[in-house]
């Protein structure tokens, strides 16, 4: 299962970035699209704000929509929310992603899956700038820990405590992140000029 978070609010964009396009396509549908179409079973995209504009930008997709009312608190609560899914289902390990990383391709999410298996270790987390972090996969004895973050946490902290059961990939494609008007339009260009 692919946990896919964008429940924020966006606070240094000034507005929703889970909606901002790129070649006419919203940035949640974009990532949407990037995990279906890798190995995962299933995609669970948490929602937070804005739920009914991303609900509808993610329309036709098979994706689960979970709202998390504790959004505001921080990524913990979302990551939470989804992991909680996770736990219902059975699902034997998750892959967290996040909406605001476009250079992220679905070759990148199965290479987590596959090292995750071939590797035996419980977390496969990217490697980008000097530090570790999403997307990462977790197997399922890591749930308890994820759905023990406080809820200003990430995961980040929870991969740097177990390095001796991680395998970290190189992936500076998870480090364009979009935070601000300048990211976006820096990384905007950067993708429409790989596609030329």
């Amino acid at each position: 299962m692919l946990i896919l978070l964008a429940a924020g609010s966006s606070s240094r964009m000034g507005r929703p970035k889970q909606l901002l396009e790129i070649e006419g396509k919203p940035l949640v549908r974009r990532a949407a699209e990037t995990a279906l179409a890798s190995i995962c079973d299933s995609v669970v995209v948490v929602v937070g704000a804005e739920p009914a504009s991303i609900r509808a930008a993610l329309e036709g997709l098979d994706v689960e929509v979970v709202e998390n009312p504790e959004w505001k608190q921080g990524m913990g609560t979302s990551i939470h929310a989804g992991v909680a899914q996770a736990h219902g289902r059975d699902a034997d390990g998750i892959i967290l992603a996040l909406a605001d990383q476009p250079l992220v391709t679905t070759g990148i999410l199965n290479n987590l899956i596959t090292t995750a298996r071939a590797g035996g270790r419980p977390i496969v987390a990217s490697q980008y700038a000097g530090t570790v972090g999403v997307p990462a996969y977790f197997a399922r004895e890591f749930f308890p820990q994820l759905l023990a973050l406080k809820p200003g946490e990430g995961c980040k902290g929870l991969i740097l405590t177990q390095a001796e059961k991680t395998i970290g990939l190189p992936c500076p494609e998870a480090e364009a992140d979009i935070d601000t008007p300048e990211d976006f339009q820096r990384i905007s260009e950067q993708l429409i000029g790989s596609d030329g």
